[in-house]
């Protein structure tokens, strides 16, 4: 099998996902043309060269639908010889994205790949794409519905999470945030975002609020209590864990991920691919696996994944260096930190979707690409990437530097 490396990844700012949002005037097919650019330019690439560009996008409807990076390639200006594919895998559909990207390159069917994704929130609002996992009854009950936020907190209370613990956590990923801003360590990978004349319309993450303490998040009411209990999906969740006596509701926005705009894109290629283009590669995907979880828990599928994807690999909890892991809800990551007693200075170094944000497509790739600026950073070797997922799955990569 063939070596599948990275050569360079970008993102945009994110941009909060509302029509006030800094974003909302740009499409998502002009945000992926961006990330696109970002990359041919840096580069130097011939875009003629690209075997594939594949973005993950959970809502690909309306203007964000039909192929979406294709037509962000047609905006990016990329020789007509560049195809592109969209795919969903829900939250972990950048990642996923590139992983594609990776089985190909390895497969020995592709040279260079661009593999990312992108969402705009503000604009296609989240879940605008149905399904019959939420629409129809033959397929929620026996997959036991229920909203994400709900399974958040069944996690925190079969897992033992206190509002104190969800909301602390969520006060160090938005000091990480600002201090990962203010260091400069999303200097080399973020693009500003410029509107056709050239003025800049973003070139900072906007969701953040660094001066998020624990009473300002304590003022804050519980934001699934009301549909857990009179939509019934309390009773769902201990249907699902009889070992539950009642779901303790202790998330809210300030401790979830945040609603934002964003596209992000990652250049793969073989070993020969990047001698083409006199680039060097900054790491080499080592291995990638994905999982269905419980249902119910929904948000449990990175421990689950981890667990297979070092078995499958060879590898333990002692290769790896560090650790990103999508901050869907605190209770997330808690629970992983839990499950395999990991120090939390090796967890989402520089803050995550909870300060920045989570737009669903592009996730996975931006907090590939922060991870690994983050190991050359701090001069380490290996990184695990990972991402719950809707429905109960989990997706993770592990990537190591050459």
């Amino acid at each position: 099998m063939t070596d599948a490396f990275i050569y360079d990844h970008v993102r945009t700012p994110r941009g909060r996902g509302k029509k006030d949002g800094s974003l909302h005037e740009v499409p998502a097919v002009r945000l992926g043309a961006k990330v696109l650019e970002a990359l041919r330019d840096r580069n130097g690439l011939d875009t003629s060269e690209v075997d594939d560009i594949i973005f993950g996008c959970v809502d690909p409807v309306g203007e964000a639908g039909s192929v979406i990076p294709k037509a962000s390639a047609f905006e990016a200006d990329y020789a007509f010889a560049a195809p592109g594919m969209q795919i969903s895998r829900f939250c972990a559909s950048g990642l996923d994205a590139v992983n594609l990207g990776a089985a190909k390159i390895a497969a020995g069917s592709d040279e260079l790949v661009i593999a990312g994704g992108v969402e705009s929130m503000s604009r296609v609002g989240m879940g605008m794409s149905g399904g019959a996992w939420i629409m129809d009854p033959s397929v929620g009950i026996p997959a036991y519905f229920m909203p994400q936020g709900v399974s958040a907190d069944l996690i925190a209370t079969k897992y033992g999470f206190s509002r104190d613990d969800v909301d602390a956590y969520a006060v160090e990923s938005q000091k990480r945030a600002a201090k990962a801003w203010d260091e400069g360590r999303f200097q080399r990978s973020v693009i500003p975002v410029r509107d056709q004349n050239g003025l800049l319309i973003l070139d900072r993450d906007e969701h953040m609020r660094p001066s998020t303490d624990m009473q300002s998040l304590g003022s804050l009411n519980a934001s699934f209590a009301m549909m857990g209990e009179m939509g019934g999906y309390d009773a769902v969740a201990i249907q699902a864990h009889p070992d539950i006596e009642a779901v303790n509701h202790v998330h809210h926005a300030g401790n979830s991920s945040g609603i934002v705009d964003g596209a992000a894109a990652v250049l793969l290629g073989s070993r020969a691919g990047g001698e083409t283009l006199g680039l060097k590669p900054r790491a080499r995907i080592r291995a990638f696996a994905s999982i269905g979880s419980d249902p119910a828990l929904m948000l449990t599928g990175p421990v689950d994944v981890t667990e297979k994807l070092l078995r499958r690999s060879g590898m333990s909890l002692a290769d790896i260096d560090l650790f990103e892991l999508n901050e869907a809800f605190a209770a997330v990551v808690l629970r992983y930190l839990q499950a395999f007693e990991i120090d939390p200075a090796m967890m989402n170094v520089n803050g995550g979707a909870i300060a920045m944000g989570h737009p669903l497509g592009a996730t996975g790739a931006m907090i590939l690409g922060t991870v690994l600026d983050e190991l050359e950073r701090q001069d380490k070797q290996t990184a695990l990437v990972t991402l719950c997922i809707g429905a109960g799955m989990g997706t993770a990569t592990i990537i190591e530097r050459v």
